[in-house]
């Protein structure tokens, strides 16, 4: 089983002035393991494919990623942030269903 070092980012919506919210991205660094790898090519109108990966990464879970679990978004791995695709709960781990790249700016929802 291959291990796993990466920063998994949470989004929070905060109040920046009276009746202002924006989303705030918080990075943390996590450990864990690599428990299975694929991918699959997803066709679409444009010149090159969109690429989803369903790895999923399990992660020692800290008592922040355990309360915040809901606003995980993204995880780093092999260069690049992956969308969150699900998420499971089993202390003292976290299993993270890793989806398609995650780009900069993108909602959560």
């Amino acid at each position: 089983m291959a291990k796993y070092f990466g920063t998994l980012g949470f989004s929070e919506t905060v109040e920046t002035k009276p009746g202002y919210w924006v989303p705030q991205i918080t990075e943390k660094d996590y450990y864990g393991d690599i428990l299975n790898v694929s991918k699959k090519y997803q066709s679409n109108d444009r010149i090159t494919n969109d690429i989803d990966i369903y790895n999923k990464i399990s992660i020692v879970c800290d008592l922040y990623a355990a309360s915040n679990m809901h606003n995980i978004i993204f995880a780093e791995w092999q260069g690049a942030k992956w969308k969150i695709k699900s998420i499971e709960l089993k202390m003292p781990r976290l299993i993270l269903t890793l989806g398609g790249v995650y780009k900069e700016g993108e909602s959560d929802g």
